[in-house]
């Protein structure tokens, strides 16, 4: 009887003291950051039969359990992807508004103050202080255009390096969470959870959303498989693949690889999703590149639309005036094993109304050169060597050689125009302010183009006749002579009887008429089909990323808020509450007590059955 009793009490006293150590492991780790709180769960021992019925004999502690969620740890780990996805586009896109849209350093006061300056000239062309004034206001135009462009770019420089730093980052997490797979398959072997160890993986997996959204399954043997992207395993069991950033050509945008050393890579840049890093993505994307290629854009209109109205004025010696800026060339960059020639691209300055600010990727696949538009992905057309193509303000000129099916070339036009542009008229007297030619062209029609071709001299006439309408830009009449003169004008049907330019026989130091076309270069609406002017197109970039500004405001509020819903509820089901820690110490050690008198009692019992058998 006291042998029985004195089981029971003992493993009273084991149970006690295994609920006394998890109370105290829940204290010492009430600070662990995914530490979840712990509870030892028993079990009555099977009872004894007896004569007189079932005697109980004890308790067993079956096992110790965390008090864990799934659904709730996915819906933390979910909402802290979304959270780190806004709060760094949050960051970095507030810096690129307040760029764009400062009052003093932005591109709108150099614009207004360049289109002054030539309204000056306008006022007096006679005056030598009105034409160094403009040409030093179009270098401070042009310096603008530089500094935007290089702040844009120095953010680009910072977007990289995170992108590479949070792929270390990743990389460093799947190993761990490898590791503790191993660990903990040869522990659960044991038959029981290795609850810290399970804790740790979890907290690996949920540092490692913060880079990137991931996916998690949870294999038999305990094990976690964790994927990325579409279905890319980042790790497998004890085994963890790495994803690398590199460039794949110099001057090349940074991609995001996912396997290698041994395995096949998977260009995976835009796959990945949430977190870190598809924040980074998606900003360089979605908000840097377009705003340089936006601002590219409007420095190539500038410069494009004032060389047009420039060429078609005398200056102050009464030549036919020649391009007030240059323009950048279009970058192009070949594709990685890509032999040379490149195509070759430049701006059709009559086609500025077309220019787009996206990037396109020409391939090469059965004997054709395809086109694509990247902004929208809509195929442009399919051409042959050495054919040229006018699209979208562009001239384009395919390669002429042996290139294999695959070879492709990336054409960003507008990427370094605004670091590219620059004033080609520095001397005061080669302002062209001065009426080189008349026209007789309707009220409804315009004058977009005019190129005066070989042996033209200012005063001389020319005739244009058989017009063609532009393929690519419906409302463009093109026409050429044999002296290799060409004409674009802006008209809803065919120039009727030709169009006759008559030169300009009484210029003189006052004549102001193309200078005052220079100034309403400002307002004129020759980009988008007609429908914006350069002012237009840059507030419309200030209008963009300022509405992005906000919405990626709002949403990083509201995440910020469903991650502390999420975390308070994690709080709620796994945290470790010192209170009721408390409480549970003081009703284990009474337990314990309790027991140890038990064992006591056995004691006394069992001296006096020895007393009894010695009398």
């Amino acid at each position: 009887m006291s042998a029985g009793l004195f089981g029971i009490a003992t493993s009273g006293l084991n149970a006690a003291q295994r609920a006394l150590d998890t109370t105290g492991h829940n204290i010492a780790n009430v600070n662990t950051e995914g530490y979840s709180r712990q509870r030892t769960e028993q079990g009555t021992r099977p009872a004894q039969f007896s004569g007189a019925g079932y005697v109980g004999r004890g308790v067993d502690v079956n096992t110790v359990r965390r008090m864990y969620d799934e659904f709730v740890q996915t819906q933390l780990r979910n909402n802290t992807t979304s959270s780190e996805y806004y709060n760094t586009q949050r960051d970095f896109i507030s810096r690129v508004d307040n760029l764009l849209a400062d009052p003093a350093a932005g591109l709108s006061p150099g614009l207004q103050q360049f289109f002054s300056a030539t309204q000056e000239l306008a006022n007096d062309p006679t005056s030598s202080a009105n034409r160094t004034v403009l040409i030093s206001e179009a270098e401070s135009l042009v310096d603008r255009f530089k500094f935007l462009d290089q702040r844009l770019k120095d953010q680009q420089t910072i977007v990289d390096g995170q992108i590479g730093s949070g792929v270390d980052e990743v990389n460093g997490y799947a190993d761990s969470i490898a590791k503790l797979n191993q660990q903990i398959v040869a522990a659960q072997g044991r038959g029981q959870p290795p609850n810290d160890l399970l804790d740790k993986r979890d907290q690996m997996v949920l540092e490692m959303s913060k880079f990137v959204d991931v996916n998690t399954t949870v294999q038999d043997d305990g094990s976690m498989n964790v994927f990325i992207g579409r279905g890319q395993g980042l790790v497998l069991g004890n085994k963890a693949t790495p994803l690398s950033a590199n460039r794949p050509t110099p001057g090349a945008p940074l991609e995001v690889k996912f396997g290698g050393q041994g395995n096949k890579e998977v260009n995976v840049t835009n796959l990945i999703s949430g977190g870190k890093l598809g924040g980074l993505l998606d900003l360089r994307s979605s908000v840097l590149d377009k705003a340089q290629n936006e601002l590219g854009r409007v420095a190539v209109s500038i410069a494009v639309g004032f060389n047009n109205q420039h060429t078609q004025g005398l200056d102050a010696e009464g030549k036919l005036g020649r391009d007030f800026f240059k323009v950048p060339e279009p970058e192009v960059l070949a594709g990685r094993g890509v032999d040379e020639p490149k195509p070759e691209v430049s701006f059709d300055p009559a086609g500025l109304s077309g220019l787009k600010s996206s990037d396109y990727r020409l391939q090469y696949q059965d004997g054709d050169w395809n086109l694509t538009r990247l902004s929208d992905g809509q195929k442009l057309g399919s051409y042959g060597d050495g054919s040229e193509v006018k699209v979208d303000g562009l001239v384009i000129k395919m390669p002429n050689g042996s290139h294999e099916d695959g070879a492709n070339f990336l054409i960003r036009p507008t990427r370094s125009a605004a670091q590219g542009i620059d004033v080609a008229v520095r001397e005061p007297q080669r302002i062209a302010a001065a009426q080189a030619f008349s026209t007789n062209l309707a009220e409804d029609q315009e004058l977009v183009f005019f190129s005066p071709g070989a042996g033209y001299e200012p005063g001389d006439d020319l005739t244009f006749s058989a017009f063609e309408e532009d393929p690519t830009q419906s409302g463009l009449w093109r026409a050429t002579t044999p002296d290799g003169a060409e004409i674009v004008i802006r008209s809803t049907e065919e120039p009727d009887g030709g169009v006759l330019l008559t030169g300009n026989d009484a210029f003189g130091p006052g004549d102001n008429r193309n200078a005052l076309a220079l100034a309403q270069v400002q307002g004129t609406r020759y980009l988008d089909d007609g429908r914006s002017s350069i002012e237009d197109a840059y507030n419309g970039l200030i209008g963009k990323v300022g509405t992005q500004t906000r919405q990626t405001q709002v949403a990083a509020e509201s995440q910020a808020r469903l991650l502390a819903d999420a975390k308070a509820q994690r709080e709620s089901l796994s945290g470790v509450n010192l209170d009721e820690e408390a409480a549970n110490l003081l009703k284990f050690q009474q337990a314990y007590q309790a027991s140890a008198q038990v064992i006591a009692v056995t004691s006394t019992l069992f001296d006096t059955l020895i007393g009894v058998a010695r009398r």
